[in-house]
């Protein structure tokens, strides 16, 4: 087959994107002008900043900025920054007590708001003992329809650690300015501070004049001449009771005083007005964009209605909240998602002033969800139009609503009924998906199952046509997480997992805490090589990440007990099946580890692709596995299409002009992979699969033998 198990001598290094071309500009010196992507200017940023280190772990919509560091690797080296693609967001955070005792910047980056809540146990310790150094966390924040994850903020974990929370407007100048300043404001108050970025922020284009980078205070190149120990800088009694008061009596009043004096917050329109908009750095452009389709603004930024952008979220400034809203009939809170913090905060503050300011946020907005163009604009709408009289002789325009509207209404009735939903699903020729059809056809065998599943590529097994995944409750938690229901049934449930979560927390939090309890139940571990969610990404299992078999899954399963291993071809579906079965019939009471090995089709592909096109081109023998589907044997019952789910696997019309079913077929997109074939023998399908090998650059004598074939057969031999 064209894909199987895989040699860890074997690969080389895939991403989703390398940037070893663009990193180029994060030499760039002083005077000289930066164009490109966001991800590279928060970077270039933290280099501009003097960070003796750099941490983080992968997520979107930040995965692109580890690559970034990755690739940048021989700069972090010259400048003598100290650089870890942590094992998790938990070890990354634990890195920045070298902050604690000494004058070192640090940086850590990964996704919220899950990603913080694993980095929850350091960063409480870290928040609570406060820092020297200055700290900034670089969060990829990811709410709203687009997102990944559970819909929360960041902003909960800022207030309840009291770290300080920016939220940059989303221009590269300005986000540049506020990841240098936050590193300032650490150290002002001696805090960490978070920075969180919206995916539109970590993608957006633009330019900004550049600053020489910083080589760190204190690197390898510039060693510590000695240790430092002070017994009031450890989270212990009665220490950490001392530390809770510094918080308040000392950290947010120097924080406070820093923003109000470095005027991180912004303030736009006229002076004077009767209404105001309050709104999170990240929306500004929204707003703006809004108030531009109401003909309240212009495409320049110029606004007539004053707008207060918080691009530091927590804490807020009073002063500045009680200067903005003077004279002001009501104020709208523009803040996305849930509960609303700000609203209640803006309100809490100018009541305890005794302002009359109405204070406004989620009367006009929906209380949850993404602030996309049409929410924005109709919230917008809506407190003008409550309060229409202060605006004076300014006219609301309300002909894009209408228009909006209109479109949809004719969208509709063009169609006659909703658009059909497509789900995503896994790549063509995924090793992942011949597992859950293998568990499909155990299903027949055994009955239902219950399916603890987990965060990656495989979540898709939730979606149809397999429909299986009973909970997720966090990465690398899948077995954790059927600990308490494999009690509940007559038979042994399954839980699922990648290698990524695997290193990231299921080995512990998974495989030991089995272990350690006799839980009986099957885990399945897709071992492809990479965290191939977020980018294919190196982990320690990676055959590039060590020297040859220095670090093995299956060697730590080993290390730790587990005595029941068994390591499986994914496209080889009679194998899986039996191993399954083997597995859930098994006398052998307590954990069974099913390692389904396979690399990562899409990685694969983008390696052997330009290999082969290369081969071609020297005129070597290159041949190219595919599948077809006999059209007069298929039937058209979609069976095929219903065990696998092949993105390759469609329909078109049967060239018989006496037969109305449309027939099967497979798209140039098939990878030959072979699964279709194989379920369609295991599952006693049709036999309408054949597998065809397409020979390039053929010898004298294969090129002989397929004209005779050709004369035999009536084919082609082209």
């Amino acid at each position: 087959m064209l894909a199987g198990v895989f040699s860890r001598r074997g690969l080389t290094a895939a991403m989703e994107r390398s940037f070893v071309n663009e990193v180029k500009k994060l030499r760039l010196g002083a005077g000289e002008t930066f164009r490109g992507e966001g991800i590279l200017a928060i970077t270039k940023a933290v280099l501009q900043s003097g960070v003796s280190y750099v941490g983080g772990y992968q997520g979107a919509p930040i995965s692109h900025l580890m690559d970034v560091l990755s690739d940048a690797r021989p700069l972090l080296d010259e400048l003598g920054i100290h650089f870890e693609s942590s094992a998790n967001e938990a070890s990354a955070a634990a890195m920045c007590a070298a902050s604690v005792n000494y004058p070192m910047r640090g940086a850590v980056v990964w996704k919220s708001t899950v990603g913080t809540n694993v980095a929850s146990d350091p960063l409480s310790n870290l928040s609570s003992v406060g820092v020297t150094g200055g700290v900034v966390i670089i969060l990829g924040e990811d709410y709203g329809e687009g997102a990944s994850i559970i819909q929360e903020r960041s902003h909960a974990f800022a207030m309840k650690s009291q770290m300080w929370l920016l939220d940059p407007r989303p221009y590269q100048p300005k986000m540049v300015e506020l990841v240098e300043k936050a590193f300032e404001l650490s150290e002002a108050s001696q805090t960490p501070v978070m920075v969180e970025f919206r995916i539109r922020a970590c993608h957006v284009h633009g330019s900004f004049e550049t600053k020489d980078n910083v080589a760190p205070e204190v690197s390898r190149n510039r060693p510590l001449p000695e240790p430092s120990f002070d017994y009031g800088r450890v989270v212990l009694p009665p220490s950490n009771f001392r530390q809770e008061q510094k918080k308040i009596a000392e950290r947010l009043p120097a924080a406070i005083d820093y923003i109000a004096a470095s005027g991180l917050n912004e303030v736009f329109g006229p002076a004077r007005a009767k209404l105001g908009i309050v709104v999170q750095g990240g929306l500004y452009n929204s707003l703006l964009r809004g108030l531009e389709q109401l003909g309240l603004a212009d495409l320049f930024g110029s606004s007539e209605i004053p707008l207060y952008v918080l691009n530091v979220t927590y804490p807020l400034i009073p002063a500045e909240l009680e200067k903005f809203a003077a004279g002001k009939e009501a104020l709208l809170v523009v803040e996305e998602g849930q509960p609303a913090y700000l609203e209640a905060a803006i309100g809490a503050a100018l009541r305890e002033k005794e302002k009359a300011t109405q204070v406004l946020g989620k009367g006009c907005f929906p209380q949850a969800g993404e602030y996309t163009r049409e929410v924005m604009l109709a919230g917008l709408t809506r407190f003008f139009a409550a309060h229409a009289a202060a605006l004076g002789k300014r006219k609301v325009q309300v002909g894009e609503i209408e228009r909006i509207a209109s479109l949809r209404a004719a969208a509709a009735a063009a169609l006659g009924a909703p658009m059909p939903v497509r789900p995503p699903g896994f790549c063509t020729g995924c090793p992942e998906r011949p597992v859950f059809a293998a568990i499909k056809l155990i299903e027949e065998e055994l009955g239902p199952l219950h399916v603890s599943a987990d965060i990656g590529c495989h979540s898709a097994c939730t979606l149809p046509p397999f429909n299986m995944g009973n909970t997720i409750l966090g990465y690398g938690l899948g077995l954790a997480s059927a600990a308490a229901v494999s009690s509940a049934f007559d038979r042994r449930t399954i839980a699922v997992m990648g290698d990524g979560g695997f290193w990231h927390n299921g080995l512990t939090s998974g495989v030991a805490n089995a272990l350690f309890n006799g839980t009986d139940v099957v885990l399945v571990i897709f071992a492809n090589g990479y965290t191939s969610a977020t980018g294919q990404q190196l982990i320690p299992s990676s055959a590039q990440a060590r020297a040859p078999d220095a670090m093995t899954i299956r060697g730590a399963l080993s290390g730790i007990g587990a005595d029941w291993i068994r390591s499986v071809d994914p496209y080889d579906v009679s194998a899986m099946r039996a191993t399954l079965r083997e597995a859930m019939t098994s006398p052998h009471m307590g954990l069974k580890v099913i390692l389904s090995e396979a690399e990562c089709q899409l990685a694969r592909q983008r390696r052997v692709r330009p290999q082969a096109a290369a081969a071609v081109a020297r005129g070597k023998r290159v041949v190219r596995t595919r599948y077809v589907v006999d059209p007069d044997i298929c039937t058209g019952d979609r069976a095929c299409i219903r065990a696998s789910g092949c993105p390759s696997l469609t329909m078109r019309d049967s060239a018989d002009p006496l037969r109305e079913e449309a027939v099967t077929w497979i798209d140039p997109s098939c990878v030959g992979c072979g699964l279709c074939g194989e379920m369609a023998h295991e599952a006693a399908l049709c036999p309408s699969f054949s597998r065809v090998e397409t020979v390039v650059n053929a010898g004298p004598l294969e090129k002989a033998v397929a004209r005779l074939r050709a004369m035999v057969t009536g084919g082609n031999a082209a």
